[in-house]
């Protein structure tokens, strides 16, 4: 039995208006969700619609299924997605993760989720063309139910407790899916202990995708050069604070990789070892002021090598790559944990 309130509307384009004017959208049109719809969520991932899904922190609000389903139908959700929107939001939800912090800032982040194994195949996520865009509808869905979540839930609203001075677009979604496919990497998953062949999300509170090219080079440092250059210029113009960046690779710069043999690992201890900055360049970019007698300390964009995100996606052409920097990485931490739901027993 569904708890929550429910409203009589006689049509499509009334529904559009009502939820508008009472703040219930993100400025697009919504699905609207009718008790049938919703219990079709609830029984796909065999959960009560009183199911806890767990305590935002902070207001110690209880987030239940139920609410969870609603705006998964709203953002477009078939049932077979709602398990991810589920284990996303149980991610966000633990400690190390901020939520409060990071949905509240001026600093303006966004939920960026990434999913690993199976269940991308199952759900025909894209990780290759316009991966970071609008690349398929399992993935815009469910990075879209996590922004409703957050507003009608968390009352994460812009002006409420989203302060955010500018924003990003992945406010409205940032979920990815890597391509597993086309690589012989371990995926972001396994590289953080996730047992190989179970589908998994990674939620982190990021910065909007700074874009590098290098189509000069095979070498793999010359091509890490590129990005921690990127990572040395959020350092200057952003925060000089470490955190989890993420970098993401598509095939034409990992192919270079690949033929050298270079792992993740290997990624991630030169990333480690050349991503440092000393204060005193802050004065190369106005900030000259707060510099004072610390000219000369180093800080590295990593508190350890673990700490960077190396995900392989994007289309099979072009030297590009893209840098997505953390919201504040020493306050909030991404965290990645298995799907919980069952993902073959549909409804009986």
């Amino acid at each position: 039995m569904l708890k929550s309130k429910s409203y009589k509307l006689n049509n499509y384009a009334n529904v559009q208006e009502y939820f508008h004017s009472h703040n219930w959208t993100d400025g697009l049109p919504v699905v609207p969700p009718t008790p049938e719809t919703v219990k079709d969520l609830l029984e796909w991932s065999n959960v009560e619609p009183e199911h806890l899904i767990g305590i935002e922190p902070v207001r110690s609000r209880p987030i239940t299924a139920e609410k969870l389903a609603i705006n998964a139908v709203m953002a477009g959700c078939l049932p077979e997605h709602f398990p991810l929107v589920c284990e996303s939001f149980s991610a966000m939800l633990k400690e190390p993760f901020l939520l409060h912090g990071s949905t509240a800032s001026t600093g303006g982040c966004a939920i960026l989720i990434i999913i690993n194994g199976p269940i991308r195949q199952q759900l025909g996520m894209n990780g290759t063309f316009n991966a970071l865009g609008s690349s398929d509808r399992a993935t815009t869905v469910i990075g879209r139910a996590i922004r409703l979540i957050l507003c009608n839930l968390l009352d994460v609203r812009p002006g409420d407790v989203d302060r955010s001075t500018l924003g990003h677009p992945g406010k409205f979604s940032f979920c990815i899916a890597e391509d597993e496919e086309n690589t012989n990497w371990l995926s972001l998953a396994e590289d953080r202990d996730i047992p190989q062949g179970m589908s998994a999300v990674t939620v982190m509170s990021a910065g909007s995708p700074r874009q590098i090219m290098n189509e000069w080079t095979t070498n793999p440092e010359e091509i890490l050069d590129t990005f921690v250059a990127e990572i040395k210029s959020c350092m200057r113009h952003y925060s000089i604070w470490p955190g989890n960046y993420a970098i993401v690779i598509p095939p034409q710069l990992r192919v270079h990789f690949e033929d050298s043999q270079w792992s993740k690992k290997d990624i991630r201890k030169y990333v480690f070892n050349h991503a440092r900055i000393k204060r005193k360049e802050w004065g190369e970019c106005g900030k000259a002021s707060i510099i004072g007698n610390k000219g000369e300390k180093e800080y590295a964009a990593l508190t350890d090598e673990n700490h960077l995100l190396v995900i392989a996606a994007g289309g099979p052409a072009g030297g590009f790559g893209a840098i997505i920097p953390p919201w504040f990485g020493t306050k909030s931490k991404a965290v990645t944990q298995p799907l919980g739901v069952c993902l073959d027993c549909g409804p009986e």
